[in-house]
């Protein structure tokens, strides 16, 4: 791909991502979505690296769109009881949907964004490969898991091969001083305080009352609302005890706590699985699996049936949360990720 759209944030990754395909050659343009009020900054920051850069800048103001593809289901799954990823609904609807749109029926080949991560194609399955980044400490691929073959077929994204200390000196190189000072993002970006069920009240979402539960079922007081909580949780519960108690279950309306070995289980269920390497995968094999974008990959054996993987680790895991995102690897390749609804069937 020759012609480029970047998707510019307003921070370095994105700024030297523009910077490097220039280097190469490419002819990039860059843009920024609007997506949330407030957002109004970060475009500004945007505009000026591409002025910097040289390349033209598009403005795409998506808010509707937004609160339609992530904020409405982030609520969903907040109210069904599970602890959503809302960055993974924006790759695949937003980033790497609308997003590739646009920059299609502007005439660029394929879009370019800050993740560090590596895309490749396999001539001998015909198939676009995800790959880790070299800079395991900043692999990003948990959330790009879900991109199809038409996403991935129209994405570079040249900072997987860079560590993050790297980038920030080749923004120095370019001249994007100002991108080169700035941190890291790291909350949600339309619930900047952390304050999630405060953001899901605004938003319309009245909590459900129930109460708290001991795995007896012995009735331990009022909760303040069953979407306040998720599995793993241990500080906010307002319960006095001899000891800690976490977030074990969820039975709505009820909360279910438990000592911290109840919250370790070997199996896990993804449905809606989309697979990379394979239109249709294997019925069984074994893989390392991501429950979370912070943990390890853990080995486990796969069993597949029908859109669903069924999970079962050598060693148990720690909080297996439904709405969350699970990922499949084999080594460095990255084989699926689907959205786990159910957690263990075994505690140990």
């Amino acid at each position: 791909m020759q012609t480029i759209l970047t998707a510019l944030s307003g921070g370095v990754d994105s700024a030297v991502t523009a910077g490097l395909l220039l280097r190469q050659g490419c002819r990039v343009g860059g843009a920024t979505m609007l997506l949330r009020p407030g957002g109004e900054s970060e475009a500004e920051d945007a505009a000026a690296a591409a002025r910097r850069l040289g390349i033209p800048f598009h403005l795409f103001s998506w808010q509707e769109a937004f609160a339609q593809a992530v904020i409405a289901p982030f609520a969903e799954v907040y109210r069904a009881g599970g602890t959503p990823n809302p960055c993974v609904f924006c790759n695949r609807a937003l980033k790497f949907g609308r997003f590739l749109d646009a920059a299609l029926a502007l005439g660029y080949d394929g879009i370019a964004t800050g993740h560090y991560a590596r895309v490749d194609y396999d001539a001998a399955s015909g198939r676009y490969l995800l790959r880790t980044a070299r800079d395991a400490a900043k692999d990003q691929t948990y959330m790009l898991a879900r991109l199809d073959q038409r996403q991935l077929g129209h994405t570079v994204l040249p900072l997987g091969a860079y560590t993050k200390a790297q980038v920030r000196q080749l923004a120095g190189e370019l001249g994007l001083v100002e991108q080169a000072a700035k941190g890291d993002s790291q909350d949600i970006c339309f619930v900047p305080d952390g304050d999630y069920l405060g953001f899901l009240r605004r938003w319309g979402l009245t909590p459900q009352p129930g109460r708290f539960r001991d795995e007896a079922g012995r009735d331990l007081g009022p909760h303040r609302g069953y979407e306040g909580y998720t599995v793993g949780q241990r500080r906010g519960l307002g319960l006095s005890a001899g000891s800690r108690l976490y977030v074990v279950a969820k039975p709505r309306p009820d909360v279910v706590v438990g000592g911290p070995e109840a919250l370790y289980t070997r199996d896990a269920v993804a449905a809606e699985m989309n697979w990379i390497p394979w239109e249709t995968p294997p019925r069984e094999f074994r893989a390392e699996a991501r429950l979370r974008y912070t943990a390890k990959p853990a080995p486990c054996a796969v069993r597949v049936e029908g859109d669903r993987a069924f999970l079962r680790f050598d060693e148990p895991q720690r909080a297996v949360t439904p709405g969350q995102t699970a990922v499949l690897y084999d080594g460095e390749l990255v084989l699926g990720g689907g959205v786990l609804v159910e957690s263990a069937k075994e505690r140990r």
